[in-house]
């Protein structure tokens, strides 16, 4: 009896962990379903045509009862998106890391044995998915930012015919505005660390994608209005889909 009591303790659990996270959305590709599955301030899981990938994994409790990742995306060095203790937790074997340089300077050894580092620019393709990096950075440019240009990497991806857009920690930069053709979009909005609201919102109605996430919307002052973010990119283009979900299971 106490052995089923525990498994049914540990079980209920596991369940409540999972529970807590918004439910994933659909995107229909040329492969089949995209599940789109927010997770936890700047991570997120994206799983279509039996491949998992994570962004920025962040608190290994998070991806309980989660496939592991066939490919692990970072985007910088910070601890919000850069957590070795959480990398280690779920990566499988065979997980391939792509990364920026600055990541792959602090990855322990075993760590670096299945990695792949991509610099501004540069583009894979693994399995089916391409994968393309792209500038993030604070503005005006300075060596001093909190986050430099060249040093991490935004990520374009295209998946069955669809390109997704992670922007990392950024403000609205030229190369975000002038992306084109982008279905889905994380959009980052937190003060002081990369924009403001109204910035973001400005940003979207640039580049206009499909559909857009506001994510890493916790800042030093607590959590963004993406309600008000929301209102301005309606406001400024009706036919761009804005999805607010909960990125703070909890709070």
């Amino acid at each position: 009896m106490k052995s089923f009591l525990t498994s049914l303790i540990f079980t209920f659990s596991l369940f409540s962990a999972v529970a807590q996270l918004s439910a994933p959305d659909i995107v229909y590709t040329k492969l089949g379903p995209l599940t789109i599955q927010p997770v936890q301030h700047a991570s997120l899981i994206l799983t279509v045509h039996g491949l998992t990938i994570y962004a920025d994994p962040s608190g290994a409790d998070n991806f309980k009862g989660q496939k592991p990742p066939d490919i692990i995306l970072i985007t910088d060095i910070h601890g919000d998106h850069f957590d070795i203790k959480t990398i280690e937790a779920v990566q499988k074997t065979g997980t391939l890391l792509i990364i920026p340089q600055a990541v792959a300077d602090k990855l322990p050894a075993a760590d670096k044995v299945r990695m792949l580092v991509l610099k501004n620019g540069d583009a894979t393709t693994q399995s089916f998915i391409m994968i393309r990096a792209i500038p993030m950075y604070n503005l005006p440019e300075s060596p001093t930012a909190m986050h430099t240009k060249g040093r991490g990497n935004g990520y374009v991806l295209g998946i069955g015919g669809k390109l997704i857009y992670l922007s990392g920690d950024t403000q609205g930069i030229p190369e975000m505005r002038s992306l084109q053709n982008i279905d889905v979009a994380f959009i980052c909005m937190n003060l002081p660390y990369t924009m403001d609201v109204k910035e973001a919102a400005d940003a979207v109605l640039a580049f206009k994608p499909r559909i857009v996430y506001p994510y890493h919307y916790r800042g030093k002052d607590g959590l963004s209005d993406i309600k008000e973010f929301k209102k301005l990119v309606e406001k400024g283009d009706k036919n761009i889909d804005v999805r607010l979900r909960n990125w703070y299971p909890g709070k």
